[in-house]
């Protein structure tokens, strides 16, 4: 079982810039997917970015330019840094781990909250 906790979020004006961290408490298998989701008032759920555990990156291409998801360590495993923030980027964001031990297993963060002014 993995708990993730994500953190860094809060208000910053456009153009500014936040770095999220995603603390994961348990093991993960090396074979995962670990990513960054998005949820704005009103909205689905979207993804923002991804991380293989062979590094290979895939990102929305609202982000694209700007945003930056990379591995960290056990114990923070994954970041996302956001830059050139716009109010279109407003949302809570969410860490998720999809791992493959045999099945795969998706695990969800409680998110955190990310809101761009004008």
């Amino acid at each position: 079982q993995v708990r993730l906790v994500e953190s860094g979020g809060g208000l910053v004006q456009a153009g500014g810039s936040l770095r999220l961290s995603c603390a994961a408490s348990g093991s993960i298998f090396s074979i995962n997917v670990m990513g960054w989701y998005r949820q704005a008032p009103g909205k689905q759920r979207e993804l923002v970015a991804t991380i293989t555990s062979g590094d290979s990156t895939h990102y929305a291409d609202s982000v694209k330019g700007r945003f930056t998801i990379s591995r960290g360590n056990a114990n923070y495993p994954v970041y996302l840094q956001m830059n050139s923030l716009n109010p279109e980027d407003t949302a809570v964001y969410y860490c998720n781990v999809a791992e493959h031990g045999g099945r795969w297993m998706i695990y969800w963060g409680q998110g955190t909250q990310v809101t761009v002014s004008s």
